[in-house]
């Protein structure tokens, strides 16, 4: 009789024993499959997500670049009174008015690079003007052309560029036309300075 009671006891607690297992991995079960974390975006979140995701959308497919502002902006190197830049402007015309933009921005060059010497007088006016042994260092200022000429907006453009820094003269100090110049002044030129290019109706010298 002892031992059908033991047995059923026994019967039992297995029973119970097993069951608490089920349940107890059954919630195991369940709790592994809920996410670590939950993210959750408000109305407004998910506006403006659809909003910026838009715009930038925009953006690629125009094509369009943002860049700072200080990227696009120029700096003028040189800054120059009413009557330099009146001088710069009249010797460029007289001196390269048949050449292209480029020829005349060369010219303003030299002109700015005699400025920039300790060799050559401080503003661009002296340097226009300058007399060496009674000779004018540039032509125009003494057969006229330097007061009668009419300054093209191609030459205004080519003096911008040079007051903003472009250089293409190499350092070019001085420069002729050799089909016009005198025969004593080239051979100077020639014995004298170093040729560093030519282009247009002019070589270029240092």
């Amino acid at each position: 009789m002892d031992r059908k009671y033991i047995m059923g006891f026994a019967l039992a607690a297995l029973t119970i024993l097993s069951s608490y297992l089920c349940v107890r991995e059954l919630r195991i079960d369940r709790v592994a499959a809920d996410p670590a974390f939950r993210i959750e975006y408000t109305s407004s979140c998910l506006v403006e997500d659809r909003h910026s995701f838009a715009d930038m959308i925009e953006t690629v497919s125009s094509g369009q670049r943002i860049v700072d502002y200080q990227v696009l902006e120029k700096t003028l190197r040189y800054q120059l009174s009413d009557k330099d830049l009146e001088a710069l402007l009249r010797i460029v015309e007289a001196e390269a008015g048949g050449e292209d933009q480029d020829g005349k921005l060369l010219v303003a060059n030299v002109v700015l690079n005699r400025v920039n010497s300790s060799a050559f007088p401080d503003t661009v006016l002296e340097v226009v003007m300058q007399k060496e042994q009674g000779t004018a260092q540039f032509s125009p200022t003494v057969d006229g052309r330097y007061q009668s000429v009419s300054i093209s907006e191609d030459t205004r453009e080519a003096v911008r560029r040079a007051l903003y820094g472009e250089d293409l003269s190499q350092g070019a100090l001085y420069f002729c036309a050799r089909d016009k110049a005198d025969t004593e002044k080239l051979k100077w030129f020639d014995r004298k300075l170093t040729r560093l290019f030519a282009y247009g109706n002019h070589e270029f010298f240092q």
